[in-house]
């Protein structure tokens, strides 16, 4: 049966079954859900109106951090929380989530100075459970970040924060869910609520592949579309309560700006916390903290401003790197759901504390950060118990179970198996039992293996190409021209996979490209 066949087969289930929980939903929030719905038992259907983590999930800053700066605001719990779960993160999927160091270099004269941001990071650590903080003096400080800016500077602190790939992040825990028994489908809609009196009980959908609809019944909707999630809470209640805030990147080239570790400043122009990290190869400079007022159903994109605005951040650390628009590979934008305050204040001093409502028994929850997911997800599914007749409580369980991949196979390098298991989790040995040998080596100058996206073709639910080279594998942002010319054996993967034609190769490339110029390479003019 084909990838399509099998799609359509799943779709006309949906409404022969009377489900205990539908999520609307496919980022992080909503696959935190249902890996924890499903493991309590309860017959789950995950929908997505356009594909895995299109938004907020996999186009935040990568980062699995407490947020040093939500301390200093006086944000302890969040603080708290979000340390602890990246603790288990570390733990529980290796490679996946990687600890990485920070450094923040102190100069004579501008706050914070050393003791003050030294007392800062103890706290920090503390609540960790980690002591990992150090001071460098100017000349090491230079040593380990070389080409920074020297002039004033008087040495730097370092401690240690996380970085992840956050769409394999969705992907992973999906994964998990899928294997307890979840059901789930990208491009579907949710159009409308079915109401049972003045309760909920269930959902009109369309198929934005085939153009059906169909109605659902369940006991309980969770609405878990983070930015989007007012849109349908509004059916029963006038009330906006989320501020979306956009966040903006630059991908550069290592050979442009070298680091090994991430660098945090304040940008000259506001004093704005700016960070420049290695990812995936690559350096990346980011981010904005702006309101997005444009609409949420078309991607985001940075603007000319923020693009000069970041420019300048990274040239004012780094004065020798003359950095220009020229050494911009991509870009990307992400849209933060922050409930606010409703106060019109700042939006870096909005709260990424998480909310979570009851109204008529669709459960909506939103803000909220990337590391606290399955915190959120245990809130979420604490207030829509009474509806499931279950009983919530945290219980500390694995988001991720052991991989099992087995040995490393003899004609792979010990680290490209390492990675893989970080991606694939519980895939991996049906990755290693499938995919040909032939395949397992790396498209141009990243880690990604040929075979992972004959792999993701066949089993992550891939409908379109921006799917494939934008989430499920990320060369569309580490790859000039978004890597669609650097993978000779593309078309044939696409036919023998997907089934796709000559013609809707040709129509999915001339969609992907105009995607990626408009969203993920430089602001048209």
């Amino acid at each position: 049966m084909s990838v399509s066949d099998v799609r359509q087969q799943q779709w006309q289930l949906l409404s022969q079954q009377v489900w205990d929980l539908i999520i609307i939903g496919g980022g992080i929030t909503g696959v935190g859900v249902a890996r924890e719905a499903t493991r309590l038992g309860l017959k789950t259907l995950l929908i997505e109106q356009t594909d895995y983590s299109w938004g907020t999930s996999s186009r935040s800053s990568k980062m699995v951090h407490g947020g040093l700066r939500y301390i200093a605001q006086g944000e302890v719990r969040l603080t708290w929380h979000s340390l602890t779960e990246r603790e288990r993160l570390l733990r529980e999927a290796p490679g996946l989530v990687e600890r990485m160091g920070y450094y923040f270099a102190h100069y004579r004269g501008v706050f914070p100075g050393r003791w003050p941001f030294q007392i800062l990071v103890m706290a920090y650590n503390f609540l960790a459970g980690v002591r990992d903080h150090k001071f460098f003096k100017k000349n090491e400080f230079l040593q380990h970040i070389p080409g920074h800016r020297g002039t004033n500077l008087q040495g730097a602190s370092r401690y240690t924060d996380a970085l992840t790939d956050d769409s394999r992040l969705v992907q992973r825990v999906l994964d998990e869910a899928m294997a307890e028994g979840l059901t789930t489908l990208n491009y579907i809609k949710a159009t409308d609520l079915v109401m049972a009196g003045d309760r909920v009980s269930g959902l009109r959908l369309e198929n934005r592949v085939s153009g059906e609809h169909a109605l659902v019944s369940a006991k309980c909707v969770i609405n878990a579309t983070g930015a989007w999630a007012d849109r349908l809470r509004q059916k029963l209640v006038n009330e906006v309560r989320v501020r979306p805030l956009r966040g903006s990147h630059l991908v550069i080239s290592s050979e442009r700006l070298p680091l090994k570790e991430a660098l945090i400043s304040h940008h000259p122009d506001d004093g704005r916390v700016v960070f420049t990290y290695p990812w995936e190869g690559r350096t990346i400079i980011g981010t904005t903290d702006l309101d997005h007022r444009t609409d949420m159903d078309i991607e985001a994109v940075l603007s000319t401003d923020e693009m000069h605005y970041m420019l300048r951040g990274a040239n004012a650390q780094f004065p020798e790197a003359k950095l220009g628009v020229e050494d911009i590979i991509s870009t990307w934008s992400g849209v933060r759901p922050v409930v606010s305050a409703g106060d019109g204040s700042d939006p870096s001093k909005e709260s990424r504390s998480h909310t979570v409502w009851d109204n008529q028994g669709l459960i909506t929850v939103t803000g909220g950060k990337l590391t606290t997911f399955r915190l959120i997800a245990l809130d979420a599914l604490k207030l829509a118990a009474p509806y499931l007749g279950v009983s919530v409580q945290d219980k500390r369980l694995a988001v991720f179970s052991p991989p099992n991949p087995g040995a490393v196979p003899a004609d792979m390098a010990p680290e490209v198996f390492a990675r893989l298991v970080s991606r694939l989790g519980i895939r991996t040995r049906a990755f290693l039992a499938e995919m040909p040998a032939s395949e397992w080596v790396p498209i141009a100058d990243t880690q990604t293996l040929l075979a992972e996206l004959r792999w993701a073709c066949r089993h992550e639910q891939v409908v379109h190409l921006d799917d494939l080279l934008l989430r499920r594998v990320r060369l569309g942002i580490l790859l000039a021209n978004g890597g669609i010319d650097a993978i000779p054996e593309l078309d044939a993967i696409l036919a023998e996979e997907l089934g796709w034609s000559a013609d809707k190769i040709a129509a999915e490339r001339v969609r992907y490209s105009d995607i990626w110029q408009r969203y993920y390479y430089l602001p048209s003019a």
